[in-house]
């Protein structure tokens, strides 16, 4: 396996993790273990870009073109809608 599969697997990883947290927080009830979840996950948002930078200094990953101006109004407009 190659150093970019790697990066790739492991921000994938990563990424998959911080969903998870984001499922389990709202739904717990103990304030302790709420407050644990939220470090946890802060620590996987801190390695994520950890890693999300080296992807792009080593061009492993190579982030979408901007938005244009048209495209943002565009969302904008339909969410408005909404």
């Amino acid at each position: 396996m190659d150093e970019k599969t790697m990066v790739s697997d492991t921000l994938a990883g990563i990424n998959g993790e911080l969903v998870r947290y984001g499922e389990m927080i709202p739904q717990t009830e103990n304030a302790q273990l709420k407050q644990m979840l939220k470090q946890i996950r802060n620590q996987c948002e801190t390695s994520q870009e950890e890693i999300y930078q080296i992807a792009r200094s080593k061009q492993y990953y190579v982030p979408a073109a901007k938005a244009t101006r048209e495209e943002i109004e565009h969302v904008k407009m339909i969410l408005s809608q909404g």
